[in-house]
């Protein structure tokens, strides 16, 4: 009665595993990989990640609030350092013997007696059907790639053909080539930036619409230091949605500039038609003459790319970072018109329960712009608590309430703040500032660490204001500095 079935390994099935082991639960993972860390196991078979590829979120808010990166880690670290610090995790918390390697869910149905029938092929190759009381679906949201319509792309006959950029395992194929990447989101840019220094013979990409670009790091400080704060989640609750937004788009512009400045397309005033994506070497690449920016593509003939300004030119290569397809095979067709999974995202209360599926759980099914980590562990916990009885759900008519409001959405993507506050809301466990008037300044205007929402509620972390404040110091000095002492002279919380 007590064992769960969590489809996948990454992080979002570690997080699962770990807080539903806390709270008395049998969790065993089904991953079909040959290690765990989904995409970070860097599989070319189920992952997108490339060979140099690190990390576009920080290390403080990309690692989980029980445990720290090893020290010495870089501050953007590789994903062979984010794989070992997913196996360094799961050994803490004793999953590893709970995880099934090489074993492929290919099929998950509610019974009559509405129990979860899960049916599995493992590494005999023999198909089984396992019933649970419970299951968590944590298999990812970027496995199945997306590919844009364009007139003639089917015939591109450049040497290096068409790949997206979850495909992206071979730079040495590109060198002293001619290719185009067309994106404008993290991974197009990133692998962009990647054949520009390790010797494409001309780079260009093409996007629908010129997103503004972030740097990564900013006079030695994270970005999500000063964008992914609590501050800003309650900015998008209070103020109008326009105002909210040109905050944001004035700190890009005092700390990344505008991308027509270094010779990009000038991008929508109106942040939120133009989008946001994060780089660091984005745009002084194109301000060097080393990567070419291009309108979108209307159509394609040969090795010959036409663009909507009628200009063309001659690829031999094409990469495409257009996003991904949600992609659940396994679900039974009930599923399947209950939760919409034909749309681009799931009919979900909060982006995790049905009302009408208990006993059924979705991780990390969502999209934001920023670090994972935070709301993946908080919504872990909110699962744990709301299946041990910890913390109550809302009635099925209150959630389909709220469902109805966010229906016909035509994206999954959320403000990653916002999601993030909500989820610790949902857990009981958001920070009360007026208990922590010492970390008023940190908890309001510093990053949205996990350990953060370790202050209040369920599974107080005793560590966790001294590991607020070192974070904000770097960020705050001189808000901080006269409450260090505070927090490290006494501690609200009880050691347990």
């Amino acid at each position: 009665m007590r064992t769960v079935a969590i489809i996948g390994a990454g992080p979002a099935g570690l997080a699962a595993a770990r807080w539903l082991k806390r709270d008395g639960f049998e969790p065993i993972l089904f991953e079909q990989g040959d290690r765990l860390g989904g995409q970070w196991a860097a599989d070319p078979r189920y992952s997108g990640v490339w060979p140099s590829m690190h990390t576009n979120t920080c290390r403080e808010m990309t690692q989980f609030s029980d445990l720290a990166h090893a020290p010495g880690t870089p501050v953007y670290p590789s994903h062979r350092t984010m794989l070992a610090y997913l196996e360094r995790y799961a050994e803490k918390f004793d999953l590893v013997q709970r995880i099934k390697l090489r074993t492929r869910v290919i099929g998950l149905a509610q019974t009559e007696s509405n129990e979860w029938g899960l049916t599995y092929i493992g590494e005999d190759n023999f198909e089984r059907t396992q019933h649970f009381n419970k299951v968590v679906v944590a298999s990812g949201r970027f496995n199945k790639p997306a590919l844009p319509e364009i007139p003639g792309l089917a015939s591109f006959a450049g040497p290096c053909g068409v790949a997206h950029t979850s495909q992206y395992k071979d730079p040495d194929r590109y060198r002293g080539r001619r290719v185009l990447v067309a994106g404008c989101a993290v991974s197009a840019l990133e692998i962009a930036c990647d054949l520009a220094m390790t010797g494409a013979a001309c780079v260009a990409t093409t996007n629908r619409r010129q997103r503004y670009v972030m740097q990564k790091i900013v006079a030695g400080i994270p970005i999500e230091h000063l964008i992914q704060t609590r501050s800003a989640a309650l900015a998008q609750e209070t103020l109008p949605k326009h105002e909210a937004t040109e905050e944001l788009r004035r700190l890009i512009l005092r700390t990344s500039g505008s991308p027509e400045l270094f010779g990009a397309l000038k991008p929508d005033e109106n942040l939120a038609a133009a989008g946001v994506t994060q780089c660091q070497h984005y745009l002084p690449l194109v301000a060097e003459g080393r990567i070419d920016v291009k309108p979108w593509i209307t159509a394609i003939d040969d090795q010959t790319v036409h663009f909507s300004d009628s200009s063309a030119d001659h690829f031999d290569g094409l990469i495409f970072g257009t996003g991904f397809d949600l992609n659940l095979p396994f679900l039974s067709d009930a599923l399947r018109q209950r939760l919409g999974a034909g749309a681009p995202h799931l009919d979900l209360y909060k982006s995790t329960f049905h009302p009408d599926l208990p006993g059924l759980a979705f991780a990390a099914m969502f999209q934001v712009a920023g670090p994972y980590f935070p709301p993946i562990e908080l919504q872990a916990r909110w699962i744990a608590y709301a299946w041990s009885g910890a913390r109550l759900l809302p009635s099925p008519t209150d959630m389909q309430r709220s469902m109805a409001r966010t229906a016909g959405q035509t994206s999954d993507k959320h403000h990653m703040p916002s999601l993030t506050v909500d989820f610790a809301r949902a857990a009981g466990v958001e920070p009360d500032i007026d208990q922590w008037p010492e970390l008023k300044e940190a908890l309001l205007h510093g990053p949205l660490l996990p350990a953060s929402f370790r202050l209040n509620g369920r599974d107080p972390l005793i560590e966790a204001p001294r590991r607020l404040l070192e974070v904000t110091r770097a960020t705050r000095p001189n808000a901080t500095r006269s409450t260090r002492h505070k927090v490290a002279a006494t501690s609200r919380i009880p050691m347990t």
